[in-house]
């Protein structure tokens, strides 16, 4: 769900803001996901939908990302304030580039990149190394890399995933790619079988994932706006997950044709129960922190692998000055 298509903008792009509750002195902000409206997204159009990110002064649009939307890109053109990246390779690699944009919150600890493979065929993730295992190009060249410096997976067991899910439904000896919230329905709905699946986060790929990024000149000018995005979309995701989220529900609906209850019913299930938004240091310090120690813990594993060159200013590539504030920390213990 982090795929970036072409550098062009369709001809009609389906934004949302705050509507008619957003008053003449509110500051026009916009934020760029990086694919349709899905529950994924479903923390910043929450803070939209229920006036959060109003309460600070924001007039917040959301432009939804696709195939044929590259939001990153017009970030870096000026054309939206705020983009939600896909995890800290991406960081990364702006910081390899000589290119400013800086991550400012991770609103998910834990990637949501997952293995599925058929529920007679793999017990534990060590047993995925007996499978032909369908992984996409971008996953071959990131993750999967990890995979094979860190368990001993091999090139030769990897075949190119085309986001079919056929060749796995019809053979129990592969495994394939997914993304938590999605593939496994698919498969329970096409299939007719529950599978296994083996979330890569827990086996150790250490990397937060739906980052908020701006760009560095944001951050030094408008400190205060970038506050109260972040603090708005921590406060989102609180709601979305622990309260009332039928409205922002209804403004995914509407920006995404293709979605249905039931889909964001099991992803919001599924970010819950497997702790992606709330879990490790998130549990103490508050939705969105990020701390040196786990960058610098991905780092590591991904230089050893050989996917980050070493010598990379990786603390370049983040700001911890937004986070870790206890913002709606104790209301959500008190749920």
């Amino acid at each position: 769900m982090f795929r970036f298509g072409p550098k062009t903008l369709p001809l009609a792009l389906f934004c949302l803001t705050a509507g008619p509750a957003a008053a003449q002195d509110l500051v026009p902000v916009s934020f760029g996901t990086n694919w349709v409206a899905q529950a994924e997204h479903g923390g910043f159009y929450q803070s939209v939908a229920d006036g959060t990110y109003a309460e600070c002064g924001l007039d917040v649009t959301i432009v939804p990302g696709g195939p044929q939307v590259n939001n990153r890109a017009l970030l870096l053109a000026g054309r939206i304030d705020y983009h939600m990246g896909g995890d800290l390779l991406q960081s990364f690699n702006a910081v390899h580039e000589g290119v400013p944009i800086v991550s400012v919150a991770a609103m998910f600890q834990k990637h949501p990149q997952v293995i599925l493979a058929h529920p007679e065929a793999a017990e534990t993730f060590e047993d995925l190394k007996d499978l032909t295992l369908l992984i996409g190009d971008n996953g071959y060249q990131s993750y999967y890399q990890w995979m094979i410096n860190a368990y001993g997976f091999t090139p030769e067991q990897r075949q190119p995933y085309t986001f079919n899910p056929a060749p796995f439904l019809a053979d129990a000896k592969m495994g394939m790619q997914g993304y938590l919230s999605s593939e496994p329905y698919l498969v329970e709905k096409e299939g007719g079988f529950t599978p296994k699946v083996f979330l890569i986060a827990d086996a150790g790929f250490s990397t937060y994932a739906t980052l908020i990024e701006t760009m560095a000149d944001t951050i030094e000018t408008r400190p205060e706006q970038v506050a109260c995005f972040v603090d708005g979309s921590i406060k989102g995701w609180y709601a979305y997950l622990n309260g009332d989220n039928s409205s922002a529900n209804e403004m995914i609906l509407a920006a995404n044709p293709e979605m249905t209850r039931d889909k964001l019913d099991f992803a919001v299930d599924r970010l819950k129960a497997e702790g992606i938004v709330i879990s490790g240091d998130a549990e103490t310090q508050g939705i969105g922190i990020i701390t040196d120690a786990t960058v610098e813990d991905f780092y590591d594993k991904m230089v050893e692998a050989g996917v980050i060159e070493a010598g990379l200013d990786w603390k370049a590539a983040y700001t911890t000055e937004f986070v870790g504030k206890g913002v709606s920390l104790d209301a959500a213990e008190g749920q």
